[in-house]
């Protein structure tokens, strides 16, 4: 049996979480910020926890700088029962940090890359990969050194036998110079969300977005928010309806719960359908607690508030 279900590549970073502000601050003004939260951060760093607590065995590749950051980095995997015994610690560099301003379900943030912009794929050995089953990476556009190598990371998980995910997540620079087809060549399941595959794809119309990305095997997973979400496998479109939060404390991480939900059930070798309903769910909860990890201690706990919240049975989830 493998070491892991899923090893994650990516970039690490706290945030700093404002919330119950009123407005998104201007040029030359100040407003107040009713409540803050230091947590763990970055996209992949939030998956990677969730995912574990969904009851996936988990490691972690990245780079931290040896700070204090970095050691509630650190921290806060471990606790979630994430391995981080292949992340990197650096002292030349600082660890990464978000300031993150959340309004209703928007948000505005400034992030210092730090660490994660030095992680490259010579920091990742096929002995590494060999220990999982899958391979998921995030944020790839605030990871130059793993950006310019992209199809060799994922060339290199599949002949080491490993079912592979991935997530791009927003170009901060919006450049959106990511070659999809020779990624697509290697990657089970994509997982964008509508703004970002209308980027990627150059069109502003999500149907025709779609449709550019027909003729694929890869399947791919398009995350709506309060929309739910559409897949596109095999050429035919799935919706599946969200799971409504009518209290949302913040939507930080929604979108990397949603694919910690959608990995652990494919992990299960669950259907395409509960896969995404599983994902919608896992990223409503999300939404019921400040930060991305907030809401999730372990299974029974998660199920608890799917159950109490969305009134979710959780006899229907596939084990």
């Amino acid at each position: 049996m493998k070491k892991f279900d899923a090893l994650v590549v990516g970039e690490l970073n706290v945030d700093l979480i404002l919330n119950s502000i009123e407005a998104f601050p201007k040029i030359g003004t100040e407003i107040l910020a009713n409540e803050m939260t230091l947590t763990l951060g970055s996209s992949s760093a939030i998956f990677a926890s969730n995912l574990s607590s969904l009851g996936m065995r988990v490691g972690f590749i990245g780079k931290l700088g040896k700070d204090v950051f970095g050691k509630l980095v650190l921290d806060s995997l471990t606790a979630s029962g994430v391995d981080t015994s292949m992340i990197i610690q650096d002292d030349a560099v600082n660890t990464g940090a978000t300031i993150v301003m959340s309004f209703g379900e928007e948000r505005a943030m400034v992030t210092h890359m730090g660490a994660m912009e030095s992680l490259n794929l010579e920091d990742i050995r096929p002995e590494m990969l060999r220990q999982a089953r899958h391979l998921h990476l995030s944020s790839v556009f605030l990871q130059p050194g793993i950006k310019n190598d992209l199809e060799k990371l994922f060339k290199m998980a599949k002949q080491e036998g490993l079912t592979t995910s991935f997530d791009p997540q927003w170009d901060p620079s919006e450049q959106w110079d990511l070659n999809l087809n020779s990624v697509f060549s290697h990657l089970d399941v994509f997982l964008p969300n509508e703004s970002e595959l209308m980027k990627l794809t150059g069109h502003e119309n999500l149907d025709m977005a779609i449709s550019a990305l027909k003729g694929s095997k890869t399947t791919v997973v398009i995350k709506m928010g309060n929309k739910g979400s559409i897949s596109l496998h095999e050429d035919k479109l799935l919706h599946i309806p969200p799971f409504l939060n009518k209290e949302v404390v913040d939507a930080i991480g929604a979108g990397d719960s949603f694919n910690a939900g959608f990995v652990a059930q494919f992990l299960r070798q669950a259907s395409l359908d509960r896969c995404q309903e599983f994902g919608n769910l896992i990223g409503a909860i999300s939404t019921t607690a400040p930060g991305g990890t907030g809401a999730f201690k372990d299974p029974e706990n998660i199920m608890g508030i799917a159950k109490e919240k969305f009134g979710y049975d959780a006899n229907k989830s596939t084990d």
